[in-house]
């Protein structure tokens, strides 16, 4: 079992909201970059907490990397009296993790909502990845992603650049370095609790496309709805669109 670390929180809403939500973002990103669902959930009545994952934001950083890890510092990220989490919002490399961590606890939340998540690349994503990251390295700067994102609001133009700035590149690349094959297929096919998955859109780009998608929906917790016209980062792309598909999942 991989050694925990404590990951560092923001919040949104009251802190007394009956609802409770954990905002997981993805690799080289940071729980500022889940403001988008922070604020729609605090709109809506609900508390939400995004965290730091390892080696990313103001987390701790550590040699450990898999998978297993990242779920096992979700797992151990508990509400303010250790009851289940009312809902946990998962993106790409955080989903991934937050189905292990699912999987493995069950008790953990009572919804999943997975967001074009990394349950399984092959070596065309990874190159995908590998690619974006190096480019984010390379180049941490606002306006090197506005010329990438000419779209994004200001707010998400600036707080990826500043996680380009905070994150680890040793953990980034490690991340990919230790989970070879990189796989959390059986971990979803054990999923108890209703879990939703809002996809991106295959003709633009998504790592959960395909043959991954009928397999993965073999499990009946598991729904899936794509937000057409957006990429791999449907909430910083069409983030109107991606917020109605979790109101009716939410429904």
């Amino acid at each position: 079992m991989p050694v925990p670390v404590t990951l560092p929180r923001l919040s949104w809403g009251e802190p007394a909201a009956p609802r409770r939500a954990l905002l997981v973002h993805g690799l080289g990103s940071n729980g500022a970059l889940m403001w988008r669902y922070g604020t729609w959930l605090a709109d809506a009545g609900w508390h939400a907490t995004a965290v730091d994952l390892r080696g990313h934001g103001t987390a701790p950083r550590a040699l450990d990397y898999s998978i297993a890890a990242y779920a096992a510092d979700l797992s151990r990220t508990g509400t303010r009296d250790d009851a289940p989490w009312d809902l946990v919002i998962a993106h790409s490399l955080g989903g991934a993790a937050a189905t292990l961590a699912s999987a493995d606890a069950p008790a953990w939340t009572r919804r999943l909502i997975l967001i074009d998540p990394a349950i399984h690349l092959g070596d065309h994503d990874r190159g995908v990845v590998q690619r974006s990251q190096e480019r984010s390295f390379a180049n941490p700067s606002e306006d090197a992603v506005r010329a990438e994102h000419p779209t994004w609001h200001p707010l998400d133009i600036e707080l990826k650049a500043l996680s380009a700035r905070q994150a680890s590149r040793y953990a980034v690349e490690q991340t990919s370095a230790q989970n070879i094959p990189w796989d959390v297929r059986a971990a979803a096919t054990r999923l108890t609790v209703p879990t939703h998955i809002i996809a991106s859109d295959p003709t633009v780009y998504s790592i959960f496309s395909g043959r991954l998608v009928d397999e993965v929906r073999q499990n009946p917790v598991v729904t899936v709805s794509v937000v057409a016209g957006a990429g791999h980062s449907p909430h910083r792309d069409l983030p109107d669109d991606t917020m109605r598909h979790l109101a009716v999942a939410l429904r």
